[in-house]
């Protein structure tokens, strides 16, 4: 029997079951490749992700969504969006200046970066000046005609809607978004026209800013975006895909002129579909049904989806029902080929984006009763049943710890107000003490040095040796700048989760389960396929030594409950909530170990918190509460001397600010340098009454910049905030950069600190 439901995809990882698309782009910044074979080799990694996709079943292939950095960026650079600093003066534009946008260059400082709603990958703000939008090049058009030239591939250009660019974007009032979007149209107009023109059946627009929430005025633009298309463009099917939570109110989206809608059915909590069941569904639209997790590695139960499927079907054709992932597979690695290490038990239980597509084309055969689909649920349904019933997933000590937390104490002992006294006296810090975030260059050298370790090369007594040794030459080199706070570099870690995975019950560790964070930067995200629990010290060895080889004080160095459980795949049977508490008792041990081996100054970073909050305004209360509760967990334990400092990246800090404080850590370091100060005026509108440090330069770009930059950020924060409170620092860690533009870096940073001591002193007079 004939398929009635299509099968699509919604986007590709990018980086390739290699990170060849990772090497190709790092070999062009180099210099080892000219643009010529960076854009073959490319075009080469392109290919293979559609070939892929077509021998899946895939039916609706989507192109466009490949990339040569970031999606967004391309949107804006298709555009003509460049800002002013770049002097752009029209044309085509080069990739020296698309690069430039993304990473900085000798003459201007990178685009802002943050991170695509509330998931792990970091997309580049556009910022919308007055610019008049043309043009510069049809993407999507090109990527279509590429499909179907080299793979024979009649393809569904994916385009990042007009609403959703606006709404992450940058450089105008809020207020003056319809304006903006007036602007625009004609310009989205022209790229589908051309599509349309081309044949193009179907055009899949990303909306997910729409699962936010609506309010009257934004209803009314994206009825006025999507009647303005609709007329320009009534050859042309349009998807309009929103994904990661529920669409709501769908009768809203149900009256746009459309021809289909893209829903997530897997991260809305039940409420896309319960919209259907109580609304119907127009029987002029297609529905995409997004029923596979685009953003975990888990099997699928695939009876559970076929029973979504039936519901649905209750309401909306088959012949007018899309399967399709629940979001682009971006999020997810390539494929689970390869991970021969892990138990088979294990293994048969993950599923990454090959596996993914091959569960949508077998739900599309067991739809239409097809008899060779009936073996393969049975296999799926075995191996879920196996891997559930691991007893390592149900431990009774981690079950009585949890329990136990309801008559354990909830705060520090003294309250910050009177902690900050007793910690000056112990410290004797200068006012405006310097300090880094954590982490130092991690060279080829000690690339290659944990790799023979973990090879069986290098013992561990000789892998010990180099670690302290790399140590050595850390702390001296920070002493030789005048740092005030040290850290021992964390010469040792692959990554900041990682690190604490391996050491911790509970935690699995694929070979090759890559995925893109920002631009060629991959991340392998550990994975908690069961209960969380401490073993043994973790950190205590390395960072005790540091502390032996100077007087200054040196920073133990822990990534937070929170960060560690939104930086790694999480099992699926338990609430995020509950799988935090434990990653925090877990933490609790290791705070407290090294404050028994005598460091005092502990900082806990929590950079992906901000990332884990809801996209709807109502569940972000009850997230907060839970988040800030598993960081006391972790920490509220320590003497009162003993200094609390925790990180966070990326984060708008006013509209958290209040549960920020609550966290109670001593010391908060937060960016602000790539969002060009922004952050500053949170401080402006709201009181912040504990220690903080506001990173004064940007460390994901290559540019060194000056001590004259670096005292104006330092001066635009002092204009709101006590010296006695701020703290001078980087504004993340130091790992991705070399070792002569961070020590370039880092001396103009302590000299703006002394710069601004002494205009502290002078304004105290």
């Amino acid at each position: 029997m004939t398929n009635k439901v299509k099968v699509s995809n919604l986007g590709y990882p990018r980086i390739g079951k290699n990170r060849e698309w990772k090497k190709t782009l790092e070999a062009f910044w180099s210099g080892k490749t000219d643009e010529a074979t960076f854009r073959s080799e490319m075009a080469g990694i392109q290919l293979q992700h559609l070939l892929t996709q077509k021998e899946a079943g895939i039916e609706l292939i989507p192109v466009n969504d490949f990339t040569f950095y970031d999606h967004v960026l391309d949107t804006a650079v298709m555009f003509g969006i460049v800002p002013p600093r770049y002097d752009y003066d029209g044309g085509d534009i080069p990739l020296e200046l698309y690069f430039g946008m993304a990473r900085g260059n000798a003459r201007a400082t990178a685009c802002e970066m943050t991170k695509w709603f509330n998931t792990n990958y970091h997309y580049i703000v556009p910022e919308i000046g007055r610019q008049t939008p043309r043009l510069t090049e049809n993407k999507p058009l090109a990527a279509y005609r590429f499909a179907q030239e080299q793979a024979g591939i009649e393809g569904k250009p994916v385009i990042v809607g007009l609403y959703t660019f606006l709404k992450l974007s940058k450089g105008f009032p809020s207020t003056a978004i319809a304006d903006v979007a007036e602007r625009f149209l004609p310009v989205y107009v022209q790229l589908l026209q051309e599509l349309e023109a081309e044949g193009v059946a179907w055009v899949q627009i990303d909306e997910p800013a729409i699962v936010s929430g609506l309010t009257k005025d934004d209803q009314s633009l994206l009825e006025s975006i999507y009647q303005t298309i609709a007329a320009a463009v009534p050859g042309l099917n349009i998807m309009l895909q929103t994904y990661f939570e529920a669409a709501e109110p769908l009768e809203v989206l149900f009256k746009l002129p459309v021809q289909g809608l893209g829903l997530d059915f897997v991260h809305d909590g039940g409420a896309n579909l319960e919209s259907i069941q109580r609304l119907g569904w127009p029987q002029d639209k297609w529905l995409g049904a997004g029923i596979i997790d685009g953003r975990n590695i888990w099997r699928s139960d695939l009876d559970a989806k076929l029973q979504l499927v039936e519901k649905l079907a209750a309401h909306v054709a088959l012949d007018h029902m899309i399967l399709q992932p629940s979001s682009s597979l971006l999020h997810v690695p390539v494929t689970v080929q390869g991970e021969d290490k892990l138990k088979l038990t294990v293994k048969n239980a993950l599923a990454f984006a090959e596996e993914k597509l091959a569960e949508l084309t077998l739900i599309g055969a067991a739809v239409s009763g097809g008899e060779a689909s009936a073996a393969a649920l049975a296999a799926s349904r075995e191996a879920l049943a196996a891997f559930r019933a691991l007893p390592e997933r149900a431990r009774q000590d981690v079950a009585d710890q949890v329990r136990g937390l309801a008559s354990l104490p909830d705060n520090r002992s003294l309250p910050f107000a009177e902690r900050v006294k007793v910690q000056q006296q112990k410290w004797q810090l200068p006012v405006l003490p310097t300090t880094t975030i954590g982490s130092f260059p991690q060279t080829v050298e000690v690339r290659q040095a944990r790799l023979k370790w973990r090879k069986g090369v290098w013992n561990q007594e000789r892998y010990d040796l180099f670690i302290r040794k790399q140590i050595e030459e850390a702390i001296t080199f920070q002493e030789d700048l005048g740092l005030d706070v040290l850290v021992h570099g964390e010469f040792e870690r692959t990554d900041m989760v990682e690190f604490f995975g391996e050491k911790l019950a509970g935690y699995l560790f694929t070979r090759n389960g890559w995925v893109q964070s920002y631009g060629s930067r991959c991340v392998k995200p550990p994975v908690i396929y069961a209960d969380i629990a401490f073993i043994e010290p973790m950190t205590v060895k390395e960072s005790v030594y540091a502390q032996s080889l100077t007087k200054l004080p040196v920073k133990g160095m822990l990534t937070g409950p929170v960060t560690i459980l939104n930086w790694s795949f999480v099992r699926d049977d338990l609430s995020r909530e509950a799988v935090a508490n434990q990653i925090a008792l877990a933490l609790r041990h290791e705070v407290l170990a090294l404050e028994n081996a005598g460091i005092e100054m502990i900082q806990v970073d929590e950079p992906a918190i901000r990332e884990g909050l809801p996209l709807k305004a109502e569940d972000r209360e009850h997230y907060l509460h839970w988040a800030v509760k598993s960081f006391r967990i972790a920490t509220n334990l320590v003497k009162d001397t003993t200094q609390v400092h925790t990180h966070m990246c990326y984060s708008e800090f006013n509209d958290m600010i209040d549960s920020i404080s609550a966290m109670d850590a001593d010391v908060i370091s937060i960016e602000t340098s790539r969002s060009h100060g922004e952050l500053i005026v949170s401080f402006e509108e709201q009181e912040y009454d504990k220690g903080i440090g506001l990173g004064v330069y940007d460390i994901h770009s290559p540019r060194v910049p000056g001590v004259e930059e670096m005292t104006s950020n330092i001066d635009r924060a002092l204009r709101v905030l006590n010296p006695e409170q701020f703290w001078i620092n980087p504004d993340c860690g130091l790992k991705t950069r070399g070792w002569q533009e961070t020590e370039g870096a880092l001396r103009n940073m302590v000299q703006a600190a002394i710069i601004a001591r002494e205009k502290t002193k002078v304004g105290s007079r």
